[in-house]
């Protein structure tokens, strides 16, 4: 074949797709030729830090991702569980930092977008999104705006896809002042024999282009996404796509119809790199070859070339290889729901991948070796230094136990997010049981009875204190989310948020929380299933908070079972399940009353937190436990707090065990622990049958009344808790500029 001329590749253009001098040598040697500017790009976006995961592969590949329920692990566009009765869940976490930031409403948009095409790219049905965001600190002059449109842009795009948002995270914090955070997790519902994967199949097979047409918006998106920022960011505008959440829900249909018709032998998503990616990945993991002619793809605007029809990364679009007897058939479902449709290439014995465009050939190279020749990179590491451990009895408290209780439950913290997730349609499609603001979302499985707990967590700043400790800690406190609705956690996926991994101390922070991620799968029988990375989350050199989120998926037999937090009468007593040392190391409060963060953060028993979470579970599905909430950021009076204002019940408690530590016991971190509610005519059986199994339980009080008193203590209002909770977030908001 002959080659179409095309500019001379200098130095600069390699740069300029972000290739190294070495990486570029190895094209040379690969191909046997200078590339042309098109094979330049498709080398750009194969082998960028999103896409080929060149310096993380070789740390993923020690996670856990088997078990007996894992229809689908890593390495398709999302992960699948068995729940039985052939039933499935599909399930991924994605980010969209870098669009976000440059433009926060149309970054989170096609953030949400397109993790929603990974899932129903499998064959599942889209019942539940999920997110978590990190802004930066709430006086930085960019934040505002950025909550606003990032919130309305995940509000925009999945309440007029038709999809409830069910839960989440929200956090401020000084490091993501020139680099925020959103993570996009959706969870679909499948037929278990009927999942749909990536792998072309059989020679001569059509490949089809489907959904809306192809724009300039996007290009070099991917490569964007594995570069630092610095002050010029902004100006990257046009490498942000724009989404259309109706022709999605359009394409969701005509994809879900086809499906079922028996129409399709493979199918990708276009998302990161668009067309290359889908297209490469397709062929390559069918060991097949791939001829596309780009003169039959649909586009919006005119001239376009081929260098920027295969970046593109315009949204809503899909490629496929179909059965060919069942061409006429599919056409025929894209075309009544009003979406392109376009036979624009076919399957290969070649291994190549071939692209032509207006007669010439515009790119050739080995199909293979795009992706399994990717840079790979085992950078140098280094561990974190340990901290020392903060002493409770080396604090001086700054305030009464009161006082620190009504500041703390009105930071940026640990403030009600309600003004977030009440932009969001989180009840669209009737199947939400429980609604955002608990420990973890309950969504109905079909008509049920069986139901889905649903998290997103993770605490950075437990994660740069101490690696391991910090990603052992986060898939724990996604176990006790989904506990405390009575779910059973059975896989989880994650967004891996780190800094430039070619520093050492970074790129030890994300091998550190790879390990305390790994060991917490393996302790909590939960393995991971699918998940992305994201690296050069930096600005000017400033890395963000080490941020590995985890989303967990559980299930509950019978979602009519399910607990929430909210206290449910007088009169019940108030159980403090766990050990309570008192760990102050990188707590709210020691940060936020104290202005103290430092320390180490509090270790994690991993077996202490599956024997802990077994049992609550138990009490949950006996009906014993009439409320439950784990205790986490900021510790028992502020789980008491929370469970107080949403239940509207006050209660009276027991004083510390020790006076002088007094703020240790209610605002210390310790892990592995849940305050639960029970009627007092089962407190002695509940009591001795803890006692029995060895897990540590004592009464600390009462509920009931219209306040939060604590023996010695100032009592507080519920009424005063619930309003200092809910006005800090939107009076920041409504805050003039």
């Amino acid at each position: 074949m002959t080659i179409s001329n095309t500019p001379a590749i200098t130095p600069e253009l390699v740069a300029s797709h972000g290739l190294k001098p070495d990486e570029y040598q190895r094209i040379l040697e690969l191909i046997g030729r200078e590339p042309t500017l098109t094979e330049l790009g498709i080398f750009s976006a194969m082998w960028n830090e999103h896409c080929s995961y060149k310096s993380s592969r070789i740390h993923l590949r020690g996670l856990p991702t088997k078990a007996p329920w894992v229809l689908q692990g890593p390495g398709e566009n999302a992960g699948v569980i068995d729940i039985g009765d052939n039933q499935a869940v599909v399930f991924k976490m994605e980010s969209h930092n870098h669009p976000s930031f440059i433009e926060p409403y149309q970054g989170a948009t096609t953030g949400v977008g397109g993790i929603l095409r990974d899932v129903f790219t499998m064959g599942a049905r889209p019942i539940a999104c999920l997110n978590a965001l990190s802004f930066g600190a709430p006086e930085h002059p960019k934040t505002r705006r950025l909550v606003s449109g990032v919130v309305a842009g995940v509000g925009g795009y999945g309440n007029s896809f038709g999809v409830p948002t069910v839960g989440g995270q929200t956090r401020f914090h000084t490091r993501y002042d020139g680099n925020i955070l959103v993570n996009a997790m959706a969870v679909g519902l499948a037929d278990a024999d009927k999942i749909f994967l990536a792998a072309a199949s059989g020679v001569g097979m059509p490949i089809v282009y489907l959904g809306s047409k192809t724009g300039r918006d996007g290009i070099h998106g991917a490569s964007m996404a594995s570069a630092e920022f610095d002050d010029a960011s902004e100006e990257k505008r046009p490498t942000v796509q724009v989404g259309d959440p109706f022709a999605e829900k359009l394409l969701l249909e005509a994809c879900l119809e086809i499906m079922a018709n028996d129409c399709v032998i493979a199918i990708q998503d276009m998302g990161a790199a668009g067309l290359t990616c889908s297209a490469v990945e397709m062929g390559a993991k069918g060991d097949l070859g791939v001829e596309l002619d780009l003169d039959k793809v649909p586009t919006r605007e005119t001239g376009m070339s081929a260098y920027e029809m295969m970046l593109s990364e315009s949204q809503e679009r899909m490629l496929m290889v179909l059965k060919p007897e069942k061409e006429q058939l599919a056409e025929q479902i894209f075309k009544k729901w009003g979406l392109d449709f376009a036979i624009v290439g076919y399957t290969t014995p070649s291994k190549r991948f071939v692209v032509k465009h207006g007669g010439q050939v515009m790119a050739d190279l080995p199909i293979k070796e795009l992706g399994d020749e990717a840079p790979l990179y085992d950078r140098p590491h280094i561990p974190s230094p340990k901290l020392p451990v903060i002493q409770a009895r080396d604090i001086n408290a700054p305030l009464s136990i009161a006082d620190a209780l009504e500041k703390l439950i009105g930071t940026p913290e640990l403030c009600s997010k309600r003004w977030v997730w009440e932009q969001y349609d989180h009840v669209i499609g009737g199947n939400t049981v429980q609604r955002p603001g608990g420990d973890a979302a309950v969504v109905r499985v079909q008509d049920g009875p069986k139901g889905l707990a649903l998290t997103v967590d993770v605490t950075p700043r437990y994660c740069e204190a101490d690696p391991v400790e910090g990603g052992k800690q986060a898939v724990a406190e996604a176990y006790r989310n989904v506990t405390a609705v009575g779910g059973k956690l059975l896989a989880i996926t994650d967004n891996l948020n780190f800094g430039n991994p070619e520093r050492p101390e970074i790129m030890g922070q994300l091998v550190g929380c790879l390990k305390g991620i790994s060991e917490a799968c393996i302790a909590l029988d939960s393995p991971i299933v699918s998940g992305n990375v994201s690296l050069y989350n930096e600005t000017n050199g400033r890395g963000i908070l080490p941020t590995p989120s985890i989303g967990g998926v559980g299930l509950l037999d019978d979602f009519t079972k399910s607990a929430t937090l909210a206290f449910k009468a007088a009169g019940e007593a108030i159980l403090l399940i766990g050990e309570t040392k008192g760990w102050l190391g990188q707590s709210v409060y020691l940060r936020d009353v104290c202005g103290r963060e430092e320390g180490a953060p509090p270790p994690v028993d991993l077996a202490a937190e599956k024997r802990n979470g077994d049992v609550v579970r138990g009490m949950i599905h006996a009906g014993t436990a009439t409320a439950v909430h784990d205790v986490s950021d900021g510790g028992l009076l502020v789980a008491l707090a929370e469970m107080a204002i949403a239940g509207g019940i006050g209660a009276t408690l027991d004083a510390a065990p020790d006076s002088t530590v007094a703020q240790a016991w209610w605002f210390g971190e310790d892990q592995a622990r849940y305050v639960v509610t029970v009627p007092q005519q089962q407190l002695m059986t509940v009591l001795s049958k803890l006692k029995t199994v060895g897990v540590p339980c004592q009464q600390i009080g009462v509920t009931g009344g219209a306040t939060l008193s604590i023996a010695g203590e100032r009592a507080i209002t519920v009424k005063a808790l619930a309003t200092a909770h809910e006005r800090w977030l939107p009076a920041y908001m409504n805050a003039a500029n």
